[in-house]
């Protein structure tokens, strides 16, 4: 949250600066600036999703092309209204175009450029657990650096984050899903490193879907471990009866507080960074001085070389959270028996 609160801080700057000054010169500024794009907008444009996607290349613009990606509507049974684009007030959309939403009747299920790049990941994903792993049953030990090297951060998901935080009941039977959260989370922080690429982290709906996915097995591993009833009994907290409307309130909020950290975590961190490196370089144009290059485009790389750090912290950091909160559901078994234990105690 720190990171975004930085992040904040630097486009109100930027937007600061970049406002056309009074004076003699401000009716030709503001015309300069309506035909160009300011750096905050140029800053939020690169960082959001859209349906298109953008070859740049810097300085040479005529060398620039744009893609549109495939659109895909599916008009629903509610709502009374197609898929058919909105005309008047309504059409505010992308390139003029609107279409009804959800709640209208229409289902949106178009490629983005984060999809695209979620995509990419995924299959990166497939192809690095079909050729990676020893394939040759007789070798025990695997051969090649990369082979080492994965061996390597795969035992480190199994042996430091999913038994620790599971337990050695249940931690490997749930290590193959933390495995996958945390390479996927991993390529996708890195693709968005590359030129010509977009970084799927960065938007709020991914990381949302990633932390329903969480959700979703850390309820499996509670009602799987202590059975559907005792978990029930569990969202009572253990107090008297009459709490109950107090507690199990609590105890709901509770489950899905979880979720919303691991969301806003990961969305805020591979944000935050990206917009940092981009308000840097574009100090340079904010300011129209080319000798702030001396300054702004080391610090851009400082940043730059952060990130890369930071795709693999943010991968493990939301890998571990998973484990953790997937162990603290499993450990309502423990606490469901040690209060059977107790009670069974008692009665005798």
């Amino acid at each position: 949250m720190r990171r975004l609160l930085v992040a904040g801080v630097v486009l109100v700057a930027g937007l600061a600066l970049a406002e056309p000054q009074e004076g003699p010169g401000a009716e030709h500024a503001q015309g300069v600036d309506e035909k160009e794009v300011s750096v905050a907008d140029y800053i939020l444009h690169h960082v959001s999703d859209s349906n298109e996607y953008e070859l740049e290349v810097p300085i040479l613009d005529k060398y620039n092309k744009t893609y549109l990606l495939p659109q895909l509507f599916v008009p629903m049974p509610w709502g009374g209204r197609s898929c058919e684009p909105l005309a008047g007030a309504e059409a505010h959309g992308d390139h003029g175009v609107a279409r009804p939403s959800l709640a209208q009747g229409c289902l949106d299920l178009s490629i983005t450029k984060h999809t695209l790049f979620m995509w990419i990941a995924a299959g990166l994903l497939v192809l690095l657990m079909l050729t990676v792993p020893n394939r040759d049953k007789r070798q025990l030990v695997p051969r090649g650096t990369w082979a080492n090297l994965f061996e390597a951060m795969i035992l480190f998901v199994r042996d430091e984050l999913a038994i620790k935080n599971i337990g050695t009941k249940y931690g490997a039977k749930y290590t193959p899903f933390l495995l996958t959260i945390f390479f996927f989370i991993l390529f996708m922080n890195l693709l968005g490193l590359l030129p010509w690429s977009a970084t799927a982290t960065a938007n709020l709906a991914v990381t949302l879907g990633l932390a329903v996915c969480v959700f979703l097995v850390t309820q499996f591993a509670s009602i799987r471990a202590a059975g559907f009833k005792a978990y029930l009994a569990h969202l009572t907290g253990g107090v008297h009866w009459a709490l109950w409307p107090i507690m199990i309130p609590v105890e709901i909020l509770g489950l899905f507080t979880k979720p919303f950290a691991l969301t806003v975590r990961l969305f805020a961190n591979m944000l935050a960074g990206h917009i940092v490196i981009f308000f840097l370089l574009g100090l340079i144009f904010i300011l129209k001085n080319a000798a702030l290059a001396f300054m702004s485009v080391p610090f851009a790389m400082g940043i730059y070389l952060l990130e890369l750090f930071v795709a693999f912290v943010q991968a493990y950091v939301f890998t571990m959270l998973s484990a953790l909160f997937i162990g603290m559901g499993v450990a309502v078994a423990h606490h469901h028996e040690e209060h059977g234990h107790e009670a069974h105690g008692h009665g005798h």
